[in-house]
């Protein structure tokens, strides 16, 4: 319980029950196709918060009993050299998983590459035809973000029929493929964004608010509908003049201090949706292991 009303939602330990959740799963496909589930992960360049991420996705898919198979390649790599990469990933049938860790350099082109990854081993659910079985409602890999947010929106809440779901941000990556989510679970969604007006009107009425737009607190009490559930998605960087010259702490979108005093449920930026994202990736590697060898797995 935060100091005012907010009921934390605890993304951490919730990743960690998923992760120990898969390892049934893992064992059941080790022991039909003589190996355990794989990922390979690709990151291009010397990006730091990209490497920090891709050392935590390594290692929590070997903690998970998986295999993780990185490439890191200069951020001179041209973009024929990243497809030709991709490509043989496509061929090795050993390979479940193919990641290419976002942003790429502005030499390359993020769509091409998206594209070009086998869409049965696309576990980051961002290829058109995975995101049109999605829009379609059809089984196929989604976004580690988006249903992160849902299995956390899930747990709390249980049942989501008939609750007003308000999405602050239309990107690809995580508002488009989380308003399909939520649709299949029988809420009720609205989407706004920059150009929409009356925006504070609209979230005010949302029993589920979900941030998701890359500016620091920009949510505000005013924002949020009493008793509502709040997920914020944003992480951002602030100075932190308290902490000594050149420090910063990280930030949701979301005013934490003024939403914990009117929402009932919020997520703490780190540690609510951030953990999930990474636990969602390796939960669709299973998937997509599963889905590629033909095996029976509890996850639906």
């Amino acid at each position: 319980m935060t100091p005012n009303k907010a009921k934390l939602i605890d993304g951490k330990h919730f990743s960690n029950q998923l992760i120990r959740s898969l390892i049934p799963d893992i064992k059941t496909i080790l022991k039909i196709i003589g190996r355990p589930p794989t990922l390979a992960v690709i990151l291009v360049g010397e990006d730091g918060a990209s490497q920090v991420y891709v050392r935590n996705k390594v290692k929590q898919t070997e903690a998970a009993g998986m295999v993780s198979v990185e490439h890191r390649l200069s951020d001179q790599t041209d973009e024929e050299t990243l497809l030709s990469l991709v490509e043989t990933l496509n061929n090795d049938d050993d390979i479940d998983g193919i990641l290419v860790q976002l942003p790429l350099p502005k030499h390359i082109n993020e769509h091409s590459v998206i594209q070009a990854i086998n869409p049965d081993k696309d576990v980051d659910g961002f290829h058109v035809i995975n995101a049109g079985k999605l829009a379609t409602g059809q089984k196929g890999l989604v976004p580690c973000t988006p249903l992160g947010c849902l299995l956390l929106l899930r747990d709390t809440l249980g049942d989501l029929s008939g609750l007003h779901a308000v999405i602050i941000g239309r990107s690809n990556i995580v508002g488009k493929p989380l308003g399909q989510l939520l649709l299949a679970e029988n809420a009720s969604v609205t989407i706004v964004h920059s150009k929409t007006k009356n925006i504070e009107k609209l979230t005010s009425q949302a029993d589920i608010l979900i941030a998701a737009v890359g500016r620091s607190e920009m949510v505000k009490s005013s924002w949020i509908k009493p008793g509502a559930c709040v997920i914020d998605v944003g992480i951002n960087r602030i100075t932190a003049p308290e902490k000594g010259d050149g420090k910063y702490r990280l930030v949701g979108d979301v005013d934490f201090a003024e939403a914990s005093t009117i929402a009932h449920f919020i997520t703490p930026v780190p540690g609510g949706v951030g953990p999930m994202t990474i636990a969602c990736l390796l939960r669709s590697t299973v998937v997509a292991a599963a889905m590629r060898k033909g095996v029976e797995i509890s996850i639906k």
